[in-house]
């Protein structure tokens, strides 16, 4: 019997599961992502997390297999690294993965991938039609894509490609991103972004009315999602989000030309009628290309650790094919 792992760091949690050739978990582990204080910490918890789901399948990690890596980065593909990852204490500039997941099963058959690819990875080993040319595409507390081109899912160099939001959608540049940079898709859009820039629509229109608790320190993007349809202001918000999302979901089907665009994360997983049908119903008006599919996951919370467990299946591409 063969064993494969699949793992998702990400910046609150860290998920490993392992399975069985045929895709089938028989092992889970799940514990909070350690905030230093250093990098090393991080390392630590992945694997005995992995090992956590070892123990659950009743077998020893060095009966893996391949194990495939969904993480937060940035990252350094040649270390098989995260590097000064944006959302964890300071302290943490490197996170170690690759080579330590190896030594611990007993395989250079690693296979390291940021989230949002590996979120492309599972959409495309589990879509009906299994797509050569697709796109995952989170709205969540950032934005970012996973791209398959051509049947290869598209690394960069540095394994940081796909960083769609941080193209510039407003060359005015009114809101600045959490990068530091100004009019960032991510800026206006994120679950990060929305409430600073709700305020800053507050501002340009002193008239109008609101109960969104936009001096609140707690003031979230859920609040404006909630108040939906019954707020003035809320529902200019959503108006003008879905304006920026337009542009940039048209720049990304301009420059991929899929033929799926799935989305994943909390901003539109559980707002697909304020976030996603709204997009639907506008870019056909702004490309020149195809008009692809667009979808929401059918894998929910789950698509980045579905994502790195179908890397292991398949050396890393998300080919069933390779299974064959």
């Amino acid at each position: 019997m063969d064993y494969y792992a699949g793992v998702d760091l990400g910046a609150t949690n860290v998920r490993a599961v392992v399975a069985t050739d045929d895709g089938t978990t028989i092992g889970e582990g799940h514990s909070a992502t350690p905030r230093g204080p250093t990098g090393i910490d991080v390392t630590e918890g992945v694997l005995e997390t992995v090992r956590d789901a070892c123990d659950g399948a009743d077998i020893t990690p060095d009966a893996i297999d391949a194990a495939g890596i969904g993480s937060i980065g940035p990252l350094d593909l040649a270390e098989g690294a995260v590097i000064d990852p944006a959302n964890l204490p300071d302290s943490i500039d490197r996170i170690p993965l690759t080579g330590p997941v190896e030594k611990l099963i007993g395989s250079d058959e690693v296979y390291l991938h940021n989230d949002t690819n590996a979120g492309v990875i599972g959409e495309r080993f589990h879509a009906r039609r299994n797509p050569d040319d697709m796109v995952y595409l989170t709205i969540s507390s950032g934005i970012g894509a996973g791209v398959c081109c051509d049947g290869h899912i598209v690394d960069g160099w540095d394994g940081n490609a796909g960083e769609v939001g941080h193209c510039i959608v407003d060359p005015q540049g009114r809101v600045t991103c959490g990068c530091g940079r100004d009019g960032h898709w991510e800026a206006y859009c994120s679950g990060n972004g929305i409430p600073e820039y709700t305020r800053l629509l507050a501002e340009d229109d002193p008239t109008i009315s609101t109960q969104l608790p936009l001096e609140d320190p707690d003031f979230a993007a859920k609040d404006v999602f909630e108040l939906a349809g019954g707020d003035e202001l809320a529902d200019y918000t959503i108006e003008q989000l879905t304006h920026w999302n337009a542009i940039g979901v048209a720049n990304v089907i301009h420059s991929y030309a899929p033929i799926v665009v799935s989305f994943g994360g909390a901003v539109a997983l559980y707002n697909e009628a304020l976030v996603v049908d709204p997009i639907r119903e506008r870019i056909s008006e702004m490309i020149m290309a195809n008009v692809p599919e667009i979808r929401v996951t059918d894998l929910g919370d789950d698509v980045v650790l579905e994502g790195a467990l179908a890397s292991a299946l398949t050396r890393g591409t998300g080919d069933r094919r390779h299974l064959e």
